[in-house]
């Protein structure tokens, strides 16, 4: 295990985010062994401007001006930093040179607000770990005082974005180049980053489990207990490039005798679809983490009906954990990634085999594997193994 060591963490997720997160797990998992800092993303001014109402956006204007501590001990060696800094909008210049140039202030700003943070914490010699932020995390190993290796951490084919195509590819490209090592949570994401870095590896998914009931969960949420069965079920957030619209519209009209609990935030094209007109598909909202067991323990199936595309292709869908862990049958889209759990899960290539798919898992939910079996799979999946598997590769370089 990494152990020992002063770790800061950047990344495209702040600490307050009301999802769960890779990156906030593994935070919490090296700082078991080490201390860390964790860097909350810094607002640019457009987002300042769009985005005054969102909740991270409003702690970081606090932070700013001096409300709140821009320094603050989550546990006896996790601190997070709300850097004190407003970063330019820079992504819409189209021209290389001039984007690269205002890249580097804004790298620049965020490496001031860390060097001051770690300077007084006492940080010595530093390990950088990046997850996923190619733009804002770019110059970051050169910038910070005393860096002795960087790890750059990918979990989604953010390039495949469309707002990252004017200079995403190139400058991920770059930072998988000059990283010490590539750490993936799935295998195809590996083989991408070997592409440009020998040194890199699979070092698997955790998933969280403290909200894990032991003995399971006998009373159905409220706002779903007077619906009637079966409940075909989803808790996630629910967004148009990774979800099928199209496919929980063919289920839900093809079956209207099922009931389709959607548990999530949606973005503009869930809230602008014809899902909110067919009756038998209900949306909760967004719900605290701890109560999202008790929605996944009333569906009788679960279901991630994922878009397949470049970014989607070969990320690790941790909510498959998360239905495995409760003991549920579950169907899926079948990805690259999904192969690992098709002796557990009813694996979908089309809408229609959502159909038959649900029905079997309706009738035999134990065909592919027992509800115990199902917990046990998914119980081996800890951010503890995430994290020895990174360790491994790192002390296998650094040695």
């Amino acid at each position: 295990m990494i152990s020992g060591k002063n770790i800061v963490i950047v990344g495209l997720q702040s600490w307050d985010i009301s999802i769960g997160s890779n990156c906030k797990n593994i935070a919490l998992e090296l700082s078991k062994y080490n201390r860390v800092l964790y860097v909350n993303r810094a607002p640019d001014r457009i987002s300042m401007l769009r985005s005054r109402g969102d909740n991270k956006v409003q702690n970081a204007v606090k932070s700013l001006r001096g409300e709140i501590n821009d320094l603050q001990q989550v546990t006896p060696q996790l601190w997070t930093l709300a850097p004190r800094t407003v970063l330019e909008s820079v992504n819409w210049i189209p021209f290389n040179g001039l984007f690269d140039f205002f890249n580097r202030i804004n790298n620049q700003r965020i490496a001031r607000e860390i060097n001051k943070a770690t300077a007084q914490l006492g940080f010595g010699e530093i390990v950088l770990f990046n997850d996923n932020d190619f733009f804002r995390g770019f110059y970051l190993a050169e910038m910070l005082n005393n860096v002795t290796a960087s790890i750059y951490y990918i979990r989604d084919n953010l390039t495949s974005q469309a707002y990252f195509q004017k200079h995403g590819k190139r400058l991920e490209t770059k930072l998988m180049q000059k990283s010490t090592l590539v750490a993936a949570n799935s295998a195809w994401l590996a083989d991408y980053g070997r592409q440009h870095n020998p040194s890199s590896f699979d070092i698997g998914q955790g998933c969280d489990f403290d909200n894990l009931p032991e003995d399971g969960l006998n009373s159905v949420p409220e706002d779903i207990a007077a619906l009637k069965k079966p409940l075909i079920g989803y808790v996630g957030a629910l967004i148009s490039t990774r979800l099928d619209i199209a496919v929980l519209e063919h289920i839900a009209t093809n079956r209207p005798d099922w009931n389709i609990v959607l548990v999530g935030p949606e973005d503009d094209r869930f809230l602008n679809s014809r899902l909110h007109d067919l009756p038998n598909i209900h949306f909760t909202g967004s719900k605290p983490p701890a109560q999202l067991p008790g929605y996944i323990a009333a569906f009788d199936v679960c279901i991630n009906p994922q878009v397949v595309n470049d970014m989607t292709i070969g990320n690790y869908p941790r909510k498959i954990d998360e239905y495995l862990a409760m003991g549920k049958p579950v169907v899926a889209t079948s990805t690259a990634t999904m192969q690992l759990f098709a002796s557990y899960v009813n694996l979908c290539n089309n809408k229609e085999a959502y159909i038959v798919e649900i029905e079997n898992a309706l009738a035999h939910p134990d065909a592919k594997a027992t509800s115990k079996e199902r917990r046990d799979f998914a119980l081996t999946h800890t951010w503890n193994n995430s994290v020895l598997q990174l360790s491994r590769h790192y002390h296998t370089l650094n040695n």
